[in-house]
């Protein structure tokens, strides 16, 4: 204890008060600033950048010969940290801030590559798989790229509190498929159909937002990646917010010659906890009294009916006969397994399989033809999901991923 006639010395007060403002600013000066980590990974035919940070991002892309930009906006400070890049295709990484946005440079060691995206929550993780056209990668004589063999798909994920969640861990995501060989001449045009459509708003969910709306964004995404990636036309039965009758989405599909058929619904269901994703093909009767129901209210605009009409039974039988004979069935359920793969892996939504159901809007499509249930709009906790960007995001990457997929087993036909 200092004694009453001790005298403080001076440097010993302003050392201790500097200690105590260092403590209260130091946690201050941390929490302004979100760390990004980076890391690139090598795999058989294709490169991956990862960036995981605490938050979710904002972020936009760029492509400027061989190099890519991210730009990511963001309120508060950001700080890259990542490990060296040891990379065939990826040569650097770089950082930037301009105003308030930030931007990663990812320059390629190759002139000329393909690139696409998805994301994965809790944490926030940006995959970026970038895959170098086919002329630029290595001869068969040269040294191998790497040693790393393909990631497995993960395991399907839950949302509901009743069900345990399982997502795709950020070292295991969903497998990416390089590009198609020159020989792949199996899909010239591909036809995309938002369902629904101006005065037919489809299904609502309770916080208003509208299954039309969702189907088109999402629709509008899917062509993007289509056209950028692949050298594809895509066709859109609608591209703004109109009528088209059932009939005149498939006869728009015929009329384009189309080699492949995907329309983009949000799911609607009397029971409020229902979840899930599912992708149904063609068939004559549906598989369950659920599937029933939700083909007639899509087939019927929400007016539900006990059984198809005699008429319509002998129209679809004869156009099933004839897609039999063409293998339509057949390829309608693989493209419909692949897409739901990706979808289980991407969107961290129930697996509810694949399924056959009487939908007109497929009945007169005169190529393998899938219709595509993304998520549960009359579900609050999806409907949410379905009115986020990111989301889909990844919903347009999961379709466009089964679509390589299904390109990739039938590119020699």
């Amino acid at each position: 204890m200092r004694r009453p006639n001790d005298k403080a010395r001076p440097g010993a007060a302003l050392f201790v008060a500097c200690l105590v403002l260092a403590a209260f600013a130091a946690p201050s000066s941390a929490q302004a600033q979100t760390v990004l980590k980076t890391r690139v990974r090598d795999f058989s035919d294709y490169s991956r950048v990862s960036i995981e940070t605490t938050q979710t991002l904002a972020f936009g892309f760029e492509r400027s010969g061989a190099v890519l930009r991210v730009k990511v906006d963001s309120p508060t400070t950001l700080r890259l940290q990542g490990e060296p890049v040891e990379s065939r295709v990826v040569k650097s990484l770089s950082w930037a801030k301009q105003g308030s946005t930030y931007i990663l440079t990812i320059e390629a060691k190759v002139p000329s590559f393909n690139y696409n995206f998805y994301t994965l929550s809790n944490p926030f993780q940006l995959m970026i798989d970038i895959t170098p056209d086919a002329a630029a990668l290595p001869r068969p004589s040269e040294k191998p790229a790497s040693s790393a063999s393909r990631p497995p798909v993960s395991a399907p994920a839950t949302t509901p509190a009743s069900t345990p969640a399982v997502r795709p861990p950020a070292s295991d995501p969903p497998a990416q498929l390089a590009p198609l060989p020159p020989s792949a001449k199996g899909v010239r045009t591909i036809v995309i159909d938002p369902g629904h459509g101006g005065l037919e708003s489809g299904a609502k969910g309770r916080f208003g937002t509208l299954e039309k709306e969702v189907t088109l964004a999402v629709a509008l995404k899917i062509k993007a990646l289509i056209e950028r990636n692949l050298a594809m036309r895509v066709v859109l039965t609608r591209d703004k917010d109109i009528d088209i009758p059932l009939a005149d989405r498939g006869a728009l599909a015929n009329n384009n010659d189309a080699m492949l058929f995907i329309s983009i619904h949000a799911n609607g269901s009397y029971r409020k906890n229902s979840n899930g994703s599912e992708v149904y093909f063609l068939s004559l009767n549906a598989a369950d009294e659920d599937t029933r129901r939700l083909a007639y209210l899509e087939n019927n605009a929400g007016e539900l009916e006990q059984k198809i009409g005699e008429q319509d039974a002998d129209e679809l039988q004869m156009i099933l006969w004839d897609m039999a004979q063409s293998a339509f069935i057949k390829k309608s359920g693989q493209l419909a397994e692949f897409i739901q793969v990706e979808l289980n892996a991407l969107l961290g939504t129930a697996n509810r399989g694949i399924k056959q159901a009487p939908f007109k809007v497929l009945t007169e499509v005169a190529c393998p033809a899938v219709l595509v249930e993304t998520a549960f709009i009359s579900n609050p906790e999806e409907e949410r999901k379905l009115a986020n960007a990111v989301f889909q995001d990844n919903i347009a990457q999961a379709v466009y991923r089964g679509l390589l997929n299904y390109i990739r087993l039938y590119s020699q036909e």
